[in-house]
């Protein structure tokens, strides 16, 4: 079974799913640490809840990024990750940082990427008037929300709708394709090479898995 360590600032609702995945089988691998940039982070609490090791590292106590991702490189390290998953992690990682898990570090977006790079993804596609938004699975690079997509999944905006409200939306179809990218990628089913995703050897498309073609 593949070993994941998942890195986290907030609630943790991302690692909520994927440790479901693992308890049931969904996943198979396991989830040998939680660390978190901040001790208030109630996705210690999920953790510690399913018996996890868990991890506070600030990055307040370091001087600069560069030094704090040493640091949590090491962190990391010590519990031999076949996978790095970034749930939720508000930091922006350090091209030194990328580089050393590349391959073997997913992040999840709330915006049906290339569109809305960065913060404020909800509010940004309500006030462009888009009729669709979303989430996507992709591997990290060295280009912020920038690396390959594996996988999309597309919700509607309404006319009524608030970021808050849009944000709901959004969460519920991160809850479901996040644990199916791990699960892909402990399969041995999912790669990266270069700039490209690969599932069972073929070149995933721009927008990933989960474009229309596939609906």
């Amino acid at each position: 079974m593949k070993s994941i360590v998942v890195l986290i600032s907030g609630s943790g609702s991302n690692l909520q799913a994927i440790i479901d995945a693992c308890s049931s089988g969904f996943i198979p691998g396991r989830i040998s640490a939680v660390i978190a940039n901040k001790a208030n982070a109630y996705g210690l609490v999920r953790a510690n809840e399913a018996g996890l090791s868990t991890q506070v590292l600030s990055h307040k106590t370091y001087k600069d990024r560069e030094q704090y991702d040493i640091a949590l490189a090491d962190a990391i390290d010590q519990h031999q990750p076949d996978l790095v998953v970034l749930a939720g992690f508000m930091r922006i990682l350090t091209p030194a940082f990328v580089q050393r898990y590349h391959g073997r570090l997913l992040n999840i977006h709330p915006s049906l990427l290339p569109k809305y790079q960065g913060l404020h993804t909800h509010q940004r596609a309500i006030d462009n008037n888009d009729s669709e938004h979303g989430c996507s699975v992709h591997f990290v690079t060295d280009e912020l929300d920038g690396g390959p997509v594996v996988l999309q999944a597309k919700v509607p905006v309404f006319s009524d709708d608030d970021a808050e409200s849009l944000a709901e939306r959004v969460h519920e179809q991160e809850h479901r394709i996040y644990p199916l990218v791990v699960r892909w990628f402990c399969q041995n089913r999912l790669q990266q090479h270069a700039d490209q995703a690969r599932l069972d050897g073929q070149v995933l498309a721009a927008n990933g898995y989960a474009n229309d073609e596939d609906e």
